[in-house]
């Protein structure tokens, strides 16, 4: 059987693969596009959004909401498939962000790094938006769902759960990082559960995307068995031509082998996972790059006392100067060999998908039996 299809409310994309948002600048319109355009659902990422307008720098809030506006605008040029954008919940333009994002009519709104607990409040009852929070609990999913039926007499589209191999930042503690009972196998079928009675006495579906650290098709056939309804996937994204950064930062990747991943402590107070480079071991032996704050993009940044500006480190590897830059990556970067076009790697990710199929679903009837096994 070929890949699933997703659907998300009245959304329906032809294959169950959501590309993660990855900001700075690394998933813009381009490669948004291209991945609603090859069957899944493209994601816009937000953070540093406005890296190109003229007043970046003298006013962030407002190039921010500016850039965001055009990069819907120019996905939407490009493809007739499913565009979302990706809304941290701790950046300090969350509102307006969430605000613009509604007003273009965004098909998805996707939410995590905090608890988007009055996301429903920028998003009236006649909007075709869909709100989908990033949650990496069970806990936290029974949370919205109670919160947001109380406040809002709604319930969320759909959850993405995303578990400790993801790239970038992570909702968990340095030490749970390895444990598997919090492996993204556990959360799943948890989350599955929590949400399970909130479907029943809505009527509503309320589809579960499994996120990091998904790499294969048989990865996906392996959370779709699970009980998710599709899966969401970040790091294999960088590694194409329609990536919206810079050569040099998608061949990081390529270059990376499984010791070049580490766990860094990023300035906004969490664990994050990135790839050793030299602007990383500067940081670890004590270095720390003078910079100012024109931005005060995320609240828990103590930019006082941090080592480096963590929004001019990730724009700076985008851009591909790697000797200043930041990478996150995934727990599976070092797999990447090659940059392929997305229509590539998605079909690859069907083909795999449809090899994993376990041996004994050949047993049925009709799909190339031996004849001897059907004979009375």
């Amino acid at each position: 059987m070929p890949l699933p299809s997703l659907s998300i409310g009245s959304l329906t994309a032809r294959l169950p693969i959501i590309q993660g948002g990855m900001g700075v600048g690394v998933s813009l319109s381009g490669l948004a596009s291209a991945v609603a355009n090859a069957g899944g659902i493209g994601v816009i990422a937000t953070p540093g959004i406005g890296w190109q307008e003229p007043d970046f720098h003298s006013d962030y809030v407002a190039a921010n909401t500016r850039a965001l506006r055009k990069q819907i605008r120019a996905a939407k040029e490009k493809t007739k498939g499913i565009i979302g954008v990706n809304i941290m919940v701790v950046l300090t333009n969350f509102a307006q962000l969430v605000r613009a994002a509604v007003e273009e009519r965004i098909d998805i709104i996707f939410s995590g790094a905090g608890l988007p607990l009055n996301l429903p409040e920028y998003v009236d009852k006649t909007s075709s938006t869909r709100l989908v929070p990033i949650v990496s609990s069970a806990r936290a999913a029974k949370i919205l769902c109670r919160k947001w039926l109380s406040r809002y007499n709604r319930l969320p589209d759909a959850f993405v759960v995303e578990g400790p191999k993801a790239g970038g930042h992570l909702g968990f503690k340095p030490e749970c990082l390895d444990d598997e009972a919090f492996s993204l196998e556990q959360l799943v079928p948890e989350v599955v559960k929590v949400v399970a009675p909130f479907e029943e006495e809505s009527g509503q579906r309320i589809p579960i995307i499994a996120a990091g650290g998904v790499y294969t098709g048989a990865d996906i056939r392996k959370f779709l068995d699970l009980g998710a309804s599709g899966v969401q996937m970040g790091t294999r994204f960088v590694a194409t031509d329609e990536c919206d950064a810079d050569d040099a930062f998608k061949q990081a990747f390529v270059n990376a082998d499984e010791k070049s991943l580490t766990i860094v402590k990023s300035p906004v107070g969490m664990p994050g996972r990135a790839i050793r480079n030299e602007f990383l071991d500067a940081v670890e032996n004590g270095a720390k790059i003078p910079f100012s704050c024109p931005f005060h993009c995320i609240q828990t940044c103590e930019h006082k006392n941090s080592p480096y500006c963590i929004a001019l480190a990730l724009l700076n590897a985008r851009k591909g100067s790697m000797k200043h830059g930041l990478v996150f990556a995934g727990a599976n970067a070092h797999r990447i060999k090659s940059i392929v076009p997305v229509e590539t790697l998605m079909k690859s990710l069907q083909d795999e998908y449809e090899q994993s199929r376990p041996a004994a679903d050949a047993t049925t009837v009709g799909e190339d039996l031996p004849i001897e096994a059907v004979l009375p």
